[in-house]
């Protein structure tokens, strides 16, 4: 035994070392590497008919599957029609249009993401950007948007007279107290307005059995300034693990972030779940957290039908093809999620886990 002193660090780096060198043999026996499918395989939420349809194009080309996801959400983004992702997204309170995206490339277990940006239509595009060019995961705010600037993203105006339509409404009916008033002969009231919590999510799967995955959203409508949901964060809004799949989360963002949920459904798919059985796990753990919520805030408790009250989805996409979705709320038999395999692009339905 060598008398040479050492170092806490050094000490704490040779056990660390040691135990992941004793740790990788037994998770490579428990969990084999899953075949590859023939050709790609995209899933996404219900708004990415044209988003999974343009991914598999891509990836079947050879773009990276990341890149192809990023690239097919692109369309949502710039779709003033989508009021919850991009261009034409709902504002704040303050009618200000901020966005969040995020994006993870399998391969490389490598992530980027921006928060709260202003004044760029494709913040996913800007997240890859901080992916690659960065040693960060994550930029927010001024900061996010001075970096798309810098690297080329045109300065713009995201509110389109729709969605400032919507929220001028909405301000109107806020309060019977204050001094907005609502369009000339009509009366509206805060039951008129659904909080929308609209976001993509899109996983990609190649041939060669790498993944890659991006989230993005204009977040919760007439949110409070700088209010961050859970796309932009990894584990959250969505995740990616090259040896198991990719999962992705659309709904309330603050239940996908108290529940790690995409994580936790890459991880159930690692212990032997189906996409579908892993969703479906997820959202079962989100009730029964809801529950231990609801005595601090119970309007996410629905007492009488003893479920939450909010919806939530997940998305998940196995490294050897199998895919399957499940939300918390809905009629089953309903579409809720796109997909595209060899037999092209289509909706599905995917799971409920508390049936109407």
């Amino acid at each position: 035994m060598s008398g040479l002193p050492i170092s806490r660090r050094g000490f704490l780096g040779a056990a660390g070392a040691a135990a992941l060198t004793t740790a990788v043999p037994a998770r490579h026996e428990v969990h084999p590497r899953f075949p590859s499918p023939d050709q790609p395989i995209a899933i996404s939420s219900l708004n990415g008919l044209r988003t999974v349809a343009k991914a598999c194009e891509l990836a079947a080309q050879g773009v990276r599957p990341v890149t192809a996801a990023i690239q097919g959400v692109a369309i949502v983004e710039a779709d003033p029609n989508d009021i919850s992702v991009g261009y034409g997204g709902l504002p704040n309170e303050e009618g200000v249009v901020q966005l969040d995206a995020a994006c993870m490339d399998g391969p490389r277990h490598n992530a980027g993401a921006v928060a709260c940006i202003e004044r760029v239509m494709h913040p996913a595009q800007v997240a890859e950007l901080v992916m690659d060019r960065t040693d960060h995961v994550l930029l927010v705010g001024e900061g996010a948007t001075r970096f798309a600037h810098d690297h080329g993203f045109p300065d713009q105006d995201l509110l389109t007279p729709r969605a400032r339509e919507i929220w001028l409404r909405w301000r109107a009916s806020r309060s019977r107290d204050d001094d907005w008033l609502s369009p000339l002969g009509e009366e509206t009231t805060n039951a008129d307005f659904e909080r929308l919590y609209g976001t993509i999510h899109c996983s990609v799967l190649n041939s060669d059995g790498d993944l890659g995955c991006c989230t993005t959203t204009s977040g919760l409508s007439f949110k409070i300034p700088g209010r961050v949901g859970d796309s932009p964060l990894i584990g959250c809004g969505l995740y990616c693990d090259n040896e198991v799949g990719s999962a992705g989360a659309t709904g309330r963002g603050e239940a996908a972030i108290l529940s790690g949920g995409s994580w936790l459904v890459v991880e159930r798919m690692r212990a032997g779940d189906t996409p579908e059985e892993a969703c479906l796990y997820v959202l079962r753990r989100v009730a029964d957290q809801v529950q231990r919520q609801q005595a601090w805030q119970p309007g996410l408790w629905n007492e009488e039908k003893k479920r939450p009250a909010f919806n939530l989805s997940f998305y998940a996409l196995r490294k050897d093809g199998l895919y399957g979705s499940a939300r918390m709320l809905g009629l089953p038999g309903k579409p809720t999620f796109t997909v595209c395999d060899a037999a092209g692009a289509r909706e599905e339905a995917g799971a409920i886990a508390f049936p109407d």
